[in-house]
């Protein structure tokens, strides 16, 4: 009876093993093929422009022109003033029509200092992105790059 247990539970993992490995992804979905259809938004895209702030600044980091899927996603923070940066605050967009709300997706990658996703998993093609975060004094800062995905 027991031999039988185990064996039903080693077919039982088995199973779930061979169910998930062959359509498994290498990554993880920051933006999925058919939110990549979405049309852009029309005319321009609005950033918040200011003169010089000690607000916080959001960089890119290490973004190759043309990137394969799944890719390394980092983003790095700085704080000034003594203020912290809110990870609670931040938003991250990606500027279709509708716009597409990826903070959740990210929330798991964020640290106080930036944002590290080893494995984001896009479609081939321009993706317009848009980051805010505000500090513990409440300042603001929005960036928007393109991340370039090749086929």
């Amino acid at each position: 009876m027991r031999r039988s247990l185990f064996q039903a539970a080693g077919l039982a993992a088995g199973l779930v093993v061979s169910m998930v490995s062959p359509g498994a992804s290498a990554g993880t979905v920051l933006i999925s093929p058919d939110e990549a259809k979405l049309p852009p938004p029309k005319g321009g895209v609005a950033v918040a422009t200011r003169g010089i702030t000690r607000g916080p600044k959001i960089e890119l980091v290490g973004s190759p022109d043309a990137a394969r899927s799944p890719m390394r996603l980092q983003l790095k923070f700085e704080s000034f003033g003594g203020a912290k940066i809110d990870t609670d605050s931040l938003k991250v967009t990606y500027i279709k029509s509708p716009a597409v709300d990826l903070t959740s997706r990210l929330k798991p990658f964020v640290i106080p200092t930036g944002i590290d996703m080893p494995d984001a998993e896009l479609p081939a093609g321009d993706h317009l992105i848009r980051v805010d975060v505000k500090d513990s004094d409440g300042r603001t800062a929005t960036t928007s790059f393109t991340l370039k995905v090749a086929p």
